[in-house]
């Protein structure tokens, strides 16, 4: 049977449970998976070597997200015409990816396209967002509840209710499916994020050229940890792949962020469904300002 889709898979020390349920999500007598391993052992290759269609290596140093995901890309046993970036905690059912090739079959002029997002218990993820700002960074872990949520309606496209097919400025990185020609034609993700924002400045990328796509008739689950949150080591390196991010695109003077977010927030419709935002010229001021 034909390849239809390739997909690439980073891990480091991840629970065998999880990687399982994943891999029970994935039809690979369709599509072809290619996994490094970034963790200190080769413990989980049992897991792989026995399937169809995988191909399975073991890095020899923690190479990150981004740098991982190209390796694998790289190491496609074969080409497909869309190449699907995958979390280890994520999973579905396999029709779903059928759905995926069927839209971007039919849509030529997306580059990526990201999917409805659950967390295990069925809420919703908000899995789309506004190009992020530097305060955003301060504001997503503020004390400061009310305000936070208020802006959160905004830059995570809240309002939208994500029940609609919607062109957005970016997608969560845990499940991105990728026109191969397009990932190819960009170098896959910026090496120099180790983890976080990698998404963010792909999709950037990706939008020069084609359209960033949610395209909700697709759902899976995502455990999404958070981890950044949690853990002060990779608050440190979050807080480091934003300053990377931020001295490549612009801090507060980046006028494709604001041009971007503007534009998305104007076809969402988003002062439609909030009149007081159009009526005080001052909240639209510095809404502009902040974007």
């Amino acid at each position: 049977m034909k390849i239809l889709l390739t997909a690439s898979l980073v891990l480091y020390r991840n629970p065998e449970n999880q990687l399982i349920q994943l891999l029970e999500s994935l039809p690979l007598d369709i599509m072809a998976l290619s996994v490094i391993d970034n963790s200190p052992d080769d413990a989980l290759s049992s897991l792989f070597t026995s399937l169809q269609n995988v191909t399975y290596n073991h890095s020899d140093s923690n190479l990150g997200f981004g740098k991982g995901h190209n390796k694998a890309f790289e190491c496609c046993p074969v080409k497909a015409d869309f190449h699907i970036v995958l979390n280890p905690d994520v999973y579905f059912k396999k029709e779903e990816l059928n759905k995926l090739v069927e839209y971007l079959q039919t849509n030529t002029d997306v580059g990526v396209v990201g999917p409805k997002v659950f967390y295990p218990d069925g809420r919703l993820q908000f899995s789309c967002r506004l190009l992020p700002t530097p305060i955003d960074l301060f504001v997503r872990r503020s004390m400061f509840r009310a305000y936070k949520e208020k802006r959160n309606e905004m830059i995570e496209l809240r309002f939208t209710q994500y029940n609609k097919t919607m062109e957005v400025p970016f997608v969560l990185g845990c499940f991105m499916t990728f026109r191969t020609s397009v990932f190819a034609a960009i170098g896959g993700f910026d090496e120099r994020y180790f983890l976080y924002l990698e998404d963010v400045d792909i999709c950037r990328r990706v939008s020069q050229t084609h359209r960033v796509m949610f395209y909700p008739h697709v759902s899976i689950f995502h455990v999404y940890a958070m981890a950044s949150r949690n853990h002060l080591n990779l608050t440190l390196v979050h807080l480091k792949s934003a300053f990377k991010y931020f001295n490549k695109w612009g801090w507060l003077f980046d006028r494709e962020r604001k041009r971007i977010n503007n534009s998305t927030l104007k076809k969402l419709k988003f002062y439609d469904s909030n009149p007081r935002a159009q009526k005080n010229l001052m909240s639209i001021a510095f809404t502009i300002f902040l974007l």
